[in-house]
């Protein structure tokens, strides 16, 4: 069985192979963030997860940030880092569905300083300010009052209030549900992005662009979910028309929250046990 460590390393890999529309992956670089980039980055990561049951949330996230930024120079991974250190963070022994709320609800200051300060030194673009809980203000002591704060406009934080419904209930469940349907791996990965695009709005699109794009993105992903099944030509057709348009304005309509919840969600399976090698 795969360790922690490696669960989190290879969820990031198959995550940024997978010919996702907008984002970086093995046939896409960005001119300021490239596919070895990413691949650097789950490398460094690994090591951090591995020790999140003993160290915490918050200093797994914020170590496995510092390991990025060394291998980086780039905060290539920050969102997931942030998603992958709570499911970590469970016995492995526990099932994740039953573990994550034990541990979301056992956070501490440690925690919240720990994630605020990983997010100060990932410096993502578009944050902006807000008037309450602001991360480059000192960090809460209660790290899930300032993911309640967050969470109508940022859906990483969304999963810390929620229990990581959007990642158990969609995105891990949709992967097996399409490759169940007759897709291969990186096809259902591809499927599940534009599903979730079609239900979620795209917070990093929603920073950069605004929440208008955000919205026209998901209006453009339920087209491509009606053009038809996978394999479909319509739909293959559909998929690289929203590829050209995501990658059309110097790649800001990036949806990399989504990609975030896809590495997770791979995670999530891997270290259930429902993605077994060898993978094709």
């Amino acid at each position: 069985m795969q360790s922690i460590g490696q669960c989190a390393t290879f969820a990031c890999l198959l995550e940024v192979t997978a010919p996702k529309v907008g984002n970086v992956h093995r046939g896409a670089d960005f001119d300021d963030l490239t596919f070895l980039d990413f691949v650097s980055s789950a490398m460094a990561i690994g090591p951090a997860m591995e020790t999140a049951s003993s160290i915490g949330v918050g200093a797994a996230a914020l170590a496995a940030t510092q390991a990025s930024l060394q291998a980086t120079n780039s905060n290539a991974h920050l969102g997931a880092i942030l998603l992958l250190a709570p499911l970590a963070t469970v016995p492995l022994s526990v099932p994740l569905i039953n573990g994550i709320g034990d541990v979301l609800r056992s956070l501490n200051r440690d925690d919240s300083e720990g994630v605020y300060q990983a997010i100060r030194l990932a410096n993502p673009g578009g944050l902006g300010e807000v008037d309450e809980m602001d991360v480059r203000q000192q960090a809460p002591v209660d790290l899930l009052a300032a993911m309640h704060a967050a969470e109508s406009r940022d859906l990483v934080a969304r999963q810390y209030v929620s229990e990581f419904e959007t990642v158990l209930a969609q995105a891990a469940v949709w992967i097996v549900q399409n490759m169940d349907q007759g897709c291969t791996l990186t096809e259902a990965i591809v499927r599940t992005q534009i599903q979730l695009l079609a239900t979620h709005p795209d917070s990093l699109i929603a920073r950069k662009c605004g929440r208008e794009v955000a919205e026209l993105t998901s209006s453009k992903a339920r087209q491509v979910l009606e053009s038809g099944a996978v394999h479909d030509p319509a739909y293959r057709d559909a998929l690289a028309d929203l590829d050209f348009w995501m990658r059309s304005d110097g790649n800001r309509r990036n949806p990399g929250t989504t990609a975030d919840l896809i590495t997770a969600a791979l995670f999530v399976l891997l270290r259930e046990r429902q993605l077994k090698p060898p993978f094709h």
